[in-house]
């Protein structure tokens, strides 16, 4: 008999819950009689009640995120119905502010805000042994660090084996970024950072190869940030047969030299970093509360991509409070400048309880009312642009973060990358008549159309660097227009992730032209 079931519908898989494992771990004396399981916001809903409720349980515990609420709405409707007794706790950011009114909330038994690592197992507690609390909205008690047990001895052998691993050094952000629910942190707190190496050893001893820091500053303080780099390089020079791969989230404009000393240092494919640029416009910035020394910032994405060999995934952010198409245009112009491997194109959201709402009438900000939550439209960009930026961002994915297409990119977009790849963008999506669901051929093939019969480039030059691509890319098909002997082979990435290693399958000096000059 289980009497505590801890929950969740991931987005994908190969991500293994972290937040379920922290409750896990400090269950205290209730842990023998709870079980965790993961699903993915895919999975069957049939399916996952009748494992939810094997064993009887007397709780549930469900994690609730922008990405899985509606399914975990249903999700709770169904146990309803399968056993009314059952006490359901939900948590989690989706549900940590604005409660009231949600279908969610008004489903679920009892709701706990904020942090849960502690405040859950007090109240299982109660559920179990009595008394029963009064109040369903229950604020979780932020925890002294030193106090919780790590949950990384919880990551299974399957786990380690086969999924992505969460980790963090730190907690918080001292950073205001209206868009973000970390405004809402006071500060940033350390672990202490011998238990923290301690259990990254105790990881990689068990197999581990794949490291995922959620730290939204890892890079805040150096000392801590490079004994962590330290650990990894550590590994990979001992083993460099056995590599590892750690991402890990930095600040854009605060690099100091002891970090830098640390990033050389690591081999192609072994370490990864997201960098939130958002917006480079300055009125923006300050408006939404960024601060950001953007030359900084430039002239650090600039070292890691010529210095280094970090794989560098960037965030741009469009729909933000006065920023219109051009100033966004002009900030994505500016960030192709400087090479980074992946752009990811994002919408605003309005994220529960971020401060951004501040700004809804003033900037005539329209969202959607059902997750995620997209702005629609603005004042500065219409709702006809925001859909068209909408399509570019999933296009881009999967023509320039996808790694398929590295030789004919910088043919595509020339000196002017925001501007061709929307003209790109919008002929694409209305032959296509699709944004998912476009299969490499034809991806390889409306690319062959668009520059050859749109933009009048030369078919011969153009054929052979999307067949080139095409080949790299390990694709068994042929499209139609493919010469023949081009295959290449991919080199064995280990430890690296599918789209990181296509990035790394062909030298990208021989494609890329010099930098483009930054946009002032």
């Amino acid at each position: 008999m289980t009497d505590i079931v801890l929950a969740t519908l991931n987005a994908r898989w190969s991500h293994a819950s972290l937040g379920l494992r922290y409750l896990y771990a400090n269950l205290g004396e209730l842990q023998s009689r709870a079980r965790i399981e993961e699903f993915t916001i895919a999975t069957p809903l049939d399916q996952v009640v009748e494992r939810l409720l094997e064993g009887a349980p007397g709780i549930i515990g469900l994690g609730v995120y922008i990405w899985n609420v509606e399914r975990t709405t249903e999700l709770i409707a169904r146990l309803r119905k399968a056993a009314p007794a059952i006490r359901i706790v939900i948590g989690g950011p989706e549900v940590s502010h604005e409660v009231h009114g949600q279908p969610i909330v008004q489903m679920a038994d009892h709701v706990i805000t904020g942090p849960a690592d502690l405040s859950f197992a007090v109240l299982a507690r109660q559920l179990l042994d009595g008394p029963r609390p009064l109040m369903k909205v229950i604020a979780g008690v932020q925890p002294e660090l030193d106090a919780l047990v790590l949950p990384y001895a919880h990551y299974t052998d399957t786990d380690i084996a086969h999924r992505n691993l969460y980790v963090e050094a730190s907690r918080g952000c001292p950073y205001k970024c209206e868009f973000c629910l970390s405004a809402l942190d006071k500060t940033a707190w350390p672990f202490e950072l011998d238990r923290i190496l301690e259990q990254l050893a105790h990881l990689h001893r068990r197999g581990a190869r794949r490291f995922r820091f959620v730290d939204r500053t890892f890079n805040l303080k150096a000392q801590t940030g490079r004994a962590i780099l330290d650990f990894f390089l550590q590994r990979i020079e001992e083993a460099p047969d056995d590599p590892v791969f750690a991402h890990f989230e930095l600040v854009p404009d605060h690099l100091p030299e002891a970090l830098r000393e640390a990033i050389v240092r690591f081999p192609a494919g072994a370490l990864q970093f997201e960098i939130g640029i958002q917006t480079w416009n300055p009125d923006v910035q300050a408006r939404i509360s960024r601060r950001q020394d953007n030359a900084r910032a430039e002239n650090h994405l600039r070292w890691l991509r010529e210095q280094s060999q970090a794989h560098l995934h960037v965030d741009l952010i469009a729909g933000l409070p006065g920023e219109d198409l051009a100033s966004f245009g002009a900030g994505f112009d500016r960030l192709v400048a400087l090479r980074p491997h992946e752009i990811q194109v994002g919408i605003l959201k309005r994220l529960r309880g971020a401060p951004i709402a501040r700004h809804t009438e003033a900037f005539g900000l329209h969202f959607s009312p059902t997750p995620p939550y997209q702005v629609t439209e603005t004042d500065a960009i219409s709702a006809t642009d925001l859909a068209r930026i909408e399509r570019f961002a999933r296009y881009w994915d999967l023509y320039g973060n996808s790694g398929r297409f590295v030789g004919t990119l910088p043919r595509l977009l020339g000196e002017a990358p925001f501007a061709r790849f929307m003209a790109f963008s919008d002929w694409l999506h209305e032959h296509a008549q699709a944004t998912h669901q476009l299969s490499l051929e034809a991806r390889a093939e409306a690319l062959l159309a668009w520059l050859t019969e749109v933009d009048d480039g030369d078919a011969e030059t153009v054929t052979r660097l999307i067949a080139a691509d095409y080949a790299r890319s390990g694709a068994q098909g042929r499209p139609s227009f493919m010469a023949r002997g081009l295959g290449l082979t991919d080199r064995d990435a280990g430890a690296v992730p599918e789209r990181q290693a296509r990035h790394l399958a062909v030298s990208e000096a021989a494609f890329f032209p010099p930098a483009l000059p930054s946009v002032p």
